[in-house]
């Protein structure tokens, strides 16, 4: 009986008020339920491996900063020989985009080479055929999209053949749906199994394991710590390295698990604004409602059943924004997606689930909860003589008002909380795009290739091909330089590890120098306008038979050489690709190649042709006087004339920079709009108290104006009123801002979490909210006839 009153009386008496109630409530709703499915399909849902609790990721652990970085071969082994606590590891690397042909057909695809005993680590088996067998280095598997999209879900793919870095591997089996580790990989092949005496500063494997049944990651992670000290002091001058166990699952998530819980509390935040928003609706609405409800108590209504009433029709109102927001949420979750960067993992396990229902209900339920206690209870503290000898339309003065009041200074200060975040992310974010990464990436188009090769002699046929191909490329019209490199600016990282002089002791692994290395072609300079300081730029003469050279910039002479020293034609060895000294012929400015939030690092960059194993796959970008992407066609008809087997993407150097920073502007902008909807919400609770305050005190209102108030006067007082309820909320949510803070310095860039103009913009910012939200109120009371008022008595 209680819900068919609740449904007759918001459907069909108050069917605007039940809008506007459902309307806001959905809103923060939605907000929730759309977050919340990307944080439990991300963060909270067990990863879709057997036992993914057991499955845990080994680093080498630098022991003075913390950093975690990949592992040496020697290091591997002797963890393996070592440690009792998995019962199984192995190694995975090389998990990129690489060519790979089935048929007349190449493409790119992403490809890991791994170790035997990797699948035993990550529980998986073959859904058809066999694992890879240890013996037969030619084997390979592939995986279940892979194998649709080229064989048509055909048993007969196993025996086949592909193509890989210019060898051909048999189809040995093929992996269950969604096994796509590591990198969504399409294919695996064997890796070699690099010995123990190789160097171990060549930090190159990513090792993977699987617990013993019963082993914590807290007593593996005490067995590998003293592992490591023991090979410390085996090699000392291996020094200050130790091991880290991370859980499969947290490694995954990385960073974005900060982003995900910081989303997922602005929205909690706004959900709380749009109940309190509700709250106060309905404390407005238990006032008006007064003389009936003391009627209800006259006839014989307990306390209870009063509130049972109202409980009624809040649980009326959640259930119909629950389902409004379930729908909001849905939509909303495909946008989340849609522009979530690149690097958020399992997105394509995001989805409408039974935990995401039952999040939505239970949402929902405590909101009913949350904005229909006070208006309930309220509305049984009643006088019945005076709430009976109202007239009709009146309601008792004050009661509830400070209720009211408080609700707002919430909201006022949920919401600077909101919008200070807010405001500190975008300052971030806008400094980052600002900084000078030293190039100027207007007008490149990249075009990413891969030529196969397996073999020093297929590798040096790739760098042919793009000497033949270069020139051909700059010779098209609207094209000003033409270059190509193995990584780019601001995109995925190359190659890095130490170096000395040739001519100086080389130091101890551990004190070494570090670099990194960059592969490119002649032009590279020219074409990303990076300025020369002195020598030359690579040119067509450096080929793999002449001597070895290399190009610096000024951190790494600023690092290496004393003041005044003269780096040029001294020559440098590093590990990369060969033993072989390189001669330093050219010096450039630095330049942030791995993105606005890298420090400027010692670079040394080589020719491609002299070093052809890096060199097969590389960006060519192309230097153009208009739309970079109107080449595109033209570049791969030029490449199709050279080879028919060499796969291309494009995008521009603009895109890729903007990607560097997708992450920041991710979260700058979803934590944006969340606060803009936290101040609108604030400011419909600021109107809408103020609203009710004039309709309220129109007599007064009117005595106030028959006495000589004029109408600046009265708009004066409204606006006071007003200020009155935001100032408290200002100073409350600046408080819990700078409380908050900490929270966010992880994620802020070149901007401290107390920023004072931050602050100050934002308690600026709700202070004039909050008096827009009250000139309509005021104008509507200085507006009042004091007759009309007064005949109210």
């Amino acid at each position: 009986m209680d819900l068919r009153v609740a449904f007759r009386t918001l459907i069909r008496k108050n069917a605007g008020f039940t809008a506007i109630a459902v309307l806001i409530l959905a809103l923060g709703i939605g907000a929730n339920t759309a977050v919340f499915s990307v944080v439990n399909a991300v963060l909270l849902k067990p990863l879709s491996y057997n036992d993914p609790d057991r499955i845990v990721t080994l680093w080498s652990l630098n022991k003075t900063n913390g950093r975690r970085y990949q592992v040496s071969a020697p290091d591997f082994h002797d963890w393996k020989k070592s440690a009792s606590s998995f019962e199984s590891m192995g190694y995975y690397y090389y998990a990129e985009k690489t060519s790979v042909a089935v048929a007349n057909t190449a493409e790119y695809a992403q490809v890991a080479g791994v170790t035997p005993e990797f699948f035993a680590a990550m529980g998986a088996l073959p859904a058809i055929g066999h694992g890879l067998d240890p013996h037969v280095q030619t084997s390979i598997l592939i995986g279940d999209a892979f194998w649709r999209r080229h064989f048509n879900g055909d048993s007969g793919a196993l025996g086949k053949t592909v193509r890989l870095m210019d060898k051909s591997f048999v189809i040995a089996g093929v992996m269950p749906p969604r096994f796509d580790f590591p990198n969504k990989a399409d294919l695996w092949f064997q890796a070699s199994l690099y010995e123990e005496t190789a160097s171990r500063t060549a930090h190159n494997y990513r090792p993977i394991a699987r617990l013993r049944p019963g082993v914590t990651v807290e007593q593996a992670q005490a067995e590998m710590t003293a592992i490591a000290a023991a090979i410390e002091r085996q090699y000392p001058e291996d020094k200050n390295k130790s091991a880290a166990v991370v859980p499969l699952a947290k490694q995954l998530v990385g960073d974005v698990q900060t982003t995900l819980y910081l989303l997922l509390g602005a929205v909690a935040l706004v959900l709380l604004i749009a109940c309190a928003n509700v709250a106060s609706l309905l404390l407005a609405r238990a006032t008006a409602r007064t003389r009936e409800m003391a009627v209800r108590a006259a006839l014989g209504a307990s306390r209870w059943m009063i509130i049972r009433q109202l409980l009624a029709e809040s649980l009326v109102l959640a259930a119909l924004a629950g389902a409004a927001g379930l729908l909001l949420g849905i939509w909303g979750t495909e946008i989340l997606v849609g522009i979530a960067p690149a690097g958020v993992p399992r997105l394509d396990e995001v989805h409408l689930d039974l935990s995401v229902l039952a999040f939505t209900f239970v949402l929902s339920l405590a909101a009913s909860v949350l904005f229909g206690l006070a208006p309930a209870f309220q509305a049984t503290r009643i006088d019945l003589n005076d709430a009976l000898k109202q007239a009709g339309g009146r309601t008792v003065g004050g009661r509830g008002g400070f209720a009211r009041q408080s609700l707002v200074v919430a909201e006022v200060a949920l919401s600077v909380i909101l919008l200070t975040a807010a405001g500190l992310l975008l300052k971030s974010f806008v400094g980052l795009t600002q900084v000078d990464l030293g190039i100027h990436a207007e007008n490149i188009l990249a075009a990413e290739m891969d030529v196969p090769a397996g073999d020093l002699e297929s590798s040096k046929a790739a760098t042919r091909f793009y000497t033949r191909l270069l020139p051909d490329l700059r010779a098209l019209p609207g094209v000003t330089a033409a270059t190509a490199s193995q990584t780019l600016t601001a995109g995925r990282s190359g190659s890095n590890g130490g170096y000395f002089l040739e001519g100086t002791p080389m130091p101890p692994p551990a004190d070494m120098p570090y670099a990194n290395f960059r592969i490119i072609a002649p032009g590279y300079f020219e074409t990303v306008r990076v300025p020369l300081k002195s020598g030359r730029e690579f040119a067509p003469t450096d080929q793999y038979e002449s001597p070895f050279v290399a190009i610096v910039n000024e951190t790494f002479v600023k690092r290496t050489f004393k003041t005044g020293e003269y780096p040029l034609g001294r020559r440098v060895l590093c590990g990369l690709d060969s033993p072989n000294p390189m001669q330093i012929v050219g010096v450039v400015a630095d330049v942030r190649e791995d993105g606005p939030t890298s420090a400027v690092t010692a670079e040394l960059y080589m020719p491609y042709t002299q070093h052809p194993g890096p060199g097969s796959a590389l960006f060519v970008m192309l230097r153009t006087q208009g739309n970079p992407q109107a080449l595109a066609n033209a570049v791969r008809l030029k490449v199709r004339d050279v080879r028919t087997d060499v796969p291309i993407k494009f995008t521009t150097m603009e895109a890729n920079v903007a990607g560097s920073v997708a992450a920041p502007r991710f979260r700058s902008m979803l934590l944006t709009v969340f606060a803009v909807l936290a101040v609108a919400l604030a400011m419909a609770g600021i109107y809408g108290l103020m609203a009710y305050m004039v309709a309220r005190r129109a007599a007064e209102i009117g005595v106030r104006m028959a006495l000589g108030a004029r109408r600046e006067d009265v708009l004066r007082m409204v606006l006071v009123y007003g200020l009155r309820l935001a100032l408290p909320g200002v100073a409350l949510g600046l408080a819990g801002a700078y409380a908050a803070s900490r929270f966010l310095a992880s994620l802020l860039y070149g901007v401290r979490p107390t920023d004072p103009a931050t602050y100050a913009g934002t308690a600026a910012l709700l202070l004039v909210v909050s008096v827009a939200a009250g000139i309509i109120p005021a104008r509507r009371a200085a507006a009042l006839d004091p007759l009309v008022a007064l005949r109210q008595e």
